[in-house]
C-alpha cells in the first residue's frame, strides 16, 4: 500500500450456529476470513472472533446482548467496516448497520471486491461485474454507480459506490443484458481462440485447486512465466496459458485457473463457468493440495464438489498434487511420503523447493502420452456430436461418406475410445 493512503478498519466474525452440520470448524474458518479481508487492498482488520450462536435471530443475526457487546468494542477501535463470515439478509445487514454505525459485508459480499479488484482481463471483469449484480439485485441495493468504471470495487467498502440508493431492478436488468452481450462477444473470440489451439497437436494440463494452494507457484516454475504467486488468496483470478515441452519431447498447454474455496457464491460459480471451460477441455487436471493446511481434506472435498458441479466428469484423468511438503513437520512428511507412495494418482511436491517436479513431469507424460491405435467407424450423419467430437480432438486420419453414414479412420487412445462412447 502507498504511503499515505487511507486504510479503512475492518472487524472479522464467524458465527458459529449451534447444530449446524454443515458448518465448518469455527476456527479454521475464522482464519480464513481474515485471510480474505487481508487479500483486500486498503482493509486494516483490527480484530477478529468467533460468535457463538444457538439459533439465527432473524431481524439482527445476533442476539441484543452480543450486539451491544460488539459495538462498543467497534467504537472502541474505531471500526468501519466488519464482515461477517457467513450469508447476512438484507434486513440484517441494514439492522446491524444501523445498530453499530458501520458498513457491513457479508462472505458473499467480499469475495466479490476481492475478485474485482483482481480482474484484469476484459471477460474477467465483465464476469465479476455479472455476478454483483446478480448478488445486489436480491439486497437493498447500496449505489452500483461502479458500473461507470472500468475496475475496481463495488462501492460495498468505500468510493464513488458508497452512498446508498434505493434499487432500481429494471435498471439492474437492463445493465446485465448489455453485459451478457459484451460477455458473449468475449465468449466468442475465446472460443476462436480454443477452436485455432485445437488445430495444433497439444493437450491441455488444468491446474486448480483451492485458493492458496500454490497452483501459480507450480505453474512459474514448470513454464518459466512470472505470474502472481504470493502467500494471499485468489492471488490469480484470470486464466494464464503456456506452452510447456516435457522431458521426453511432449509438449503441453498448461493452464492456471481461478482458486476455488468453501462457499464459493453461487453467482461466481456461474459467472466463471466460461473462464473454466479451460477445465472441462482439460486433457489432465491437477488437483494441487496443500498439503501442510489442517484442513487440506475438506478443502479437496470442497474441490471436487465445485468440479463436478462444473460437469467435469470422471473421464478425465485428475492427479492429485501435494504441494507444500517443505512445510511438513518430519513426522507428518513421513506420513505423507508413504500414503502418496501407495496411491497411483497422488505426487509430492514442493513448488517452492522444486522437490517432487521431476516427477510429476514424468506423471502428466505417463498419462498423455498414451499408446494409440488405428481404428474404423461408421457414424451415421445424425451424430453429429460425435464427429465434431473426433474432429474437435484431432483423431481423425480420413473419412469417406457412404449411404448409410461416413466411414471414419481414427488414431486414438483407450481413454479416448472410452469418452467418445460415452456421447
Amino acid at each position: 500500500m502507498e504511503r499515505g493512503e487511507q486504510r479503512t478498519l475492518a472487524w472479522v466474525l464467524h458465527p458459529d450456529i449451534k447444530g449446524d452440520r454443515e458448518a465448518r470448524p469455527a476456527e479454521p474458518a475464522l482464519d480464513e476470513a481474515v485471510a480474505l479481508a487481508a487479500a483486500l487492498p486498503g482493509l486494516q482488520v483490527e480484530g477478529s472472533e468467533v460468535v457463538r450462536l444457538s439459533r439465527v435471530h432473524p431481524g439482527m443475526l445476533f442476539g441484543s446482548g452480543k450486539i451491544e457487546e460488539l459495538k462498543a468494542r467497534f467504537k472502541e477501535h474505531e471500526i468501519e467496516l466488519v464482515l461477517v463470515d457467513g450469508p447476512v439478509s438484507p434486513v440484517q445487514q441494514r439492522n446491524l448497520e444501523k445498530e453499530w454505525g458501520v458498513k457491513l459485508l457479508d462472505r458473499t459480499g467480499l469475495i466479490l471486491e476481492i475478485f474485482s479488484d483482481r480482474a484484469r482481463t476484459r471477460e474477467g471483469v465483465l464476469q465479476v461485474e455479472m455476478a454483483a449484480l446478480s448478488y445486489q439485485r436480491t439486497r437493498l441495493v447500496r449505489a452500483w454507480t461502479h458500473l461507470e468504471r472500468q475496475r475496481g470495487g463495488f462501492g460495498f467498502v468505500g468510493g464513488p459506490g458508497e452512498t446508498q440508493i434505493e434499487a432500481d431492478r429494471r435498471a439492474i436488468d437492463d445493465q446485465l443484458v448489455k453485459l451478457r452481450r459484451q460477455l458473449d462477444r468475449v465468449a466468442r473470440t475465446r472460443t476462436l481462440h480454443r477452436a485455432a489451439r485445437a488445430k495444433v497437436p497439444f493437450p491441455v494440463v488444468a491446474l486448480v485447486g483451492y485458493t492458496n494452494a500454490g497452483k501459480s507457484t507450480i505453474f512459474n516454475r514448470l513454464t518459466g512465466a512470472e505470474v502472481l504467486a504470493k502467500d494471499m488468496l485468489f492471488a490469480t483470478l484470470d486464466p494464464t496459458m503456456r506452452r510447456v515441452a516435457l522431458p521426453a519431447g511432449l509438449q503441453v498447454i498448461l493452464s492456471d485457473t481461478v482458486g476455488f474455496i468453501s462457499d464459493l457464491p453461487t453467482e461466481l460459480v456461474a459467472a466463471f463457468r466460461a473462464t473454466l471451460e479451460e477445465v472441462l477441455d482439460a486433457d489432465l487436471i491437477l488437483h494441487v493440495r496443500d498439503i501442510s493446511h489442517p484442513q487440506t481434506d475438506a478443502q479437496a472435498k470442497d474441490v471436487e464438489g465445485i468440479l463436478e458441479s462444473l460437469g467435469v466428469g470422471e473421464s478425465t484423468p485428475l492427479i492429485e498434487v501435494w504441494n507444500k511438503i517443505d512445510l511438513l513437520a518430519p513426522e507428518a512428511r513421513i506420513s505423507v511420503d508413504v500414503q502418496s507412495g501407495r496411491e497411483a494418482k497422488v505426487i509430492s511436491v514442493s513448488a517452492l523447493t522444486g522437490e517432487g517436479l521431476d516427477s510429476l513431469l514424468d506423471e502428466i507424460t505417463r498419462w498423455l502420452d498414451e499408446p494409440r491405435e488405428e481404428e474404423e467407424l461408421l457414424v451415421s450423419f445424425a451424430a453429429g456430436r460425435q464427429r465434431a467430437w473426433l474432429h474437435e480432438n484431432r483423431l481423425v486420419i480420413e473419412e469417406q461418406d457412404e449411404e448409410s453414414g461416413t466411414r471414419m479412420r481414427v488414431r486414438w487412445t483407450a481413454r479416448q475410445r472410452d469418452r467418445f462412447q460415452t456421447l
